[in-house]
């Protein structure tokens, strides 16, 4: 068989496998997408079943036996949830991954292209310079001299469409870039409430544990403890409601400052105990960070502006005060007090609350003004509604902004919900 007809079938041979192999790496991504759904899907079945369970239990009578199966499923089903971001994270993973070689291909091409502008230009500048009448007498030939025109516009033609090859190819660049942010600050959310939901878990168990060892597992021990709650209001005034980033408070001044911003916002007070309780989890976990380093990416400059902003109008050495401390899977810290705000969603705010409170400024980490800046975030997230299903939102509002109808984060506001019902008991008793 001659040279050339061998180059030719090894060159077949490799794009046939090429094609064979880019197809299957294709059918097992699908593959593994499609199994993933399988797998997600399975587990909001189960996580379903057990909310449904809790809820049907939440509604019965408060005997130690229900109360320890709604921990055990409430238990449960944050395992499941810690599954299922687990799930999501790894899917994400992978898309990043995809995004990023997208980007790197994309960038390539745009180089390639700006190579082949630039030799396009240096033709046509060295056309450009030459009048019909040079090239005329350059080419005596009538046949030639049109040769030689048809060459120039197809120059110029060619420079068209490398200019819009070039803008295409620059457009679909920042739109991958856009996508990549996109799931970068998706994959930064779900490993914060991952975080969470594990803390969530270790205090379910905790309490668990304590009811069980407190009532030594009688129903009789568990009646006599909730009668005693009822009756001991000195007791649930003086307790400590602890605050991340402002110390620990009673909580009947944390009662009072949720009242307060209840009568100026509309939103039921034991919400907002539940939401400034899940933000100070929050806050404890990210730790204590300092703006000149968990503000310090350049994606953060307008945070930056705005905590100087906050900590100069309140008298404030900002090199001091603790902000949260930036996670290696984000850009920027920088959340400020229990209420857990970022510098210029509290700029947005501060008004308003200096109306409610009457300090002027407010303070991210005075109690009384993050309890009303969490309050009106809540109303405009529709919790000044009232029903459970206002306040649900409202508080996955409040954690994931406009990702909030996405499932890995509906255990915040199942937890928000929790906390909220039971402050709703004890400020029933303070009131009675």
């Amino acid at each position: 068989m001659p040279k050339k007809m061998l180059a030719w079938l090894f060159l077949f041979v490799l794009i046939f496998i090429f094609g064979v192999t880019n197809k299957m790496t294709a059918q097992t991504d699908e593959e593994s997408k499609a199994a993933l759904r399988q797998q997600l899907a399975q587990l909001e079945n189960q996580i379903n079943d057990y909310s449904g369970q809790i809820t049907k239990l939440q509604g019965s009578e408060n005997s130690l036996n229900n109360t320890i199966k709604i921990l055990n499923d409430q238990i449960k089903r944050g395992q499941l949830e810690i599954q299922r971001i687990n799930l999501l994270l790894k899917s994400l993973s992978s898309d990043i991954i995809s995004h990023e070689n997208k980007i790197d291909d994309l960038s390539q091409k745009l180089t390639s292209q700006e190579k082949l502008m630039a030799q396009n230009l240096r033709l046509i500048n060295n056309t450009d310079g030459q009048s019909l009448v040079v090239v005329l007498f350059a080419n005596p030939k009538l046949s030639t001299f049109f040769d030689e025109m048809n060459s120039v516009q197809k120059i110029q033609k060619n420079a068209q469409d490398l200019l819009t090859r070039y803008k295409d190819l620059k457009n679909t660049l920042s739109d991958e870039k856009d996508a990549l942010e996109e799931q970068k600050i998706e994959q930064a959310q779900l490993l914060t409430t991952q975080q969470l939901q594990k803390n969530i878990l270790q205090d379910q168990q905790a309490e668990q544990k304590k009811i069980l060892a407190d009532t030594k597992g009688k129903e009789s021990n568990y009646q006599k403890m909730l009668s005693e709650a009822k009756k001991n209001a000195a007791s649930i005034r003086s307790q400590l409601y602890k605050l991340e980033g402002a110390g620990p408070i009673t909580f009947e001044d944390a009662v009072r400052y949720a009242t307060q911003a209840g009568k100026g916002t509309g939103v039921r007070p034991a919400l907002i105990l539940g939401i400034i309780t899940e933000e100070s989890n929050l806050g404890k976990n990210v730790g204590k960070g300092n703006w000149l380093v968990d503000l310090a990416h350049a994606r953060c400059a307008k945070q930056r502006e705005a905590f100087v902003q906050i900590t100069g109008e309140l008298g404030i050495n900002p090199d001091t005060q603790p902000v949260s401390k930036k996670q290696w899977y984000g850009y920027c810290g920088g959340a400020m007090g229990p209420a857990q705000f970022m510098p210029t969603t509290w700029m947005l705010y501060k008004d308003s609350i200096a109306r409610i409170t009457g300090h002027n400024p407010p303070s991210p980490w005075n109690p009384q003004d993050a309890f009303t800046a969490a309050a009106l975030l809540l109303k405009d997230n529709g919790a000044a509604k009232g029903t459970y299903n206002a306040e649900w939102t409202a508080a996955l509002k409040y954690l994931a902004g406009s990702n909030w109808n996405k499932s890995a984060y509906r255990f915040y506001g199942d937890t928000v919900m929790t906390f909220a019902k039971k402050y709703q008991s004890q400020i029933d008793i303070l009131n009675s």
